[in-house]
């Protein structure tokens, strides 16, 4: 089934290297139609990934991406830090592959600044309903094929 599908490929990205876990979600935003490039592995602030509709990223929204990589879930303190380095006309995404507690669940809908949780199941999700227009560096990160089944 296509649930079978989707577990098959959150089993493959979660064993991915943190950078490669980076690259790939830089990739999906640029097939959703941003301009995203990771940031340099070291004094990143918190940022992981910067995504902008223009090439320069002077157009808003500027989202900024914070990737963890991880099995445990990312608790309010860590969300917190995050949202704290986030400009007034930011947007965040923050990313965690071992999914968010309540607490910091409550903390992004309480924020400031619009800030997107996204989990390994919706990362997922999201990459298999663009990957038709996935650059072919992000797809080789995670290769997918296409199979039809009758219903």
């Amino acid at each position: 089934s296509a649930e079978d599908g989707i577990e098959l490929i959150k089993d493959r990205a979660s064993r991915l290297p943190w950078d490669a876990m980076e690259d790939l979600v830089a990739g999906l935003l640029r097939a959703m139609g941003y301009h995203a490039r990771v940031t340099p592995r070291t004094g990143d602030g918190g940022r992981d990934v910067e995504a902008s509709p223009d090439a320069l990223g002077l157009q808003e929204p500027r989202v900024a991406v914070e990737v963890k990589h991880r099995a445990g879930a990312i608790g309010a303190p860590v969300l917190r830090s995050f949202i704290g380095t986030l400009h007034a006309r930011d947007c965040g995404l923050f990313v965690s592959t071992g999914g968010f507690t309540k607490e910091a669940r409550m903390e992004a809908a309480r924020a400031n600044v619009p800030v997107r949780l996204l989990d390994l199941d919706e990362l997922v999700r999201l990459y298999v309903e663009f990957y038709d227009r996935t650059d072919e560096q992000t797809c080789l990160i995670l290769p997918l094929r296409c199979i039809w089944l009758p219903e």
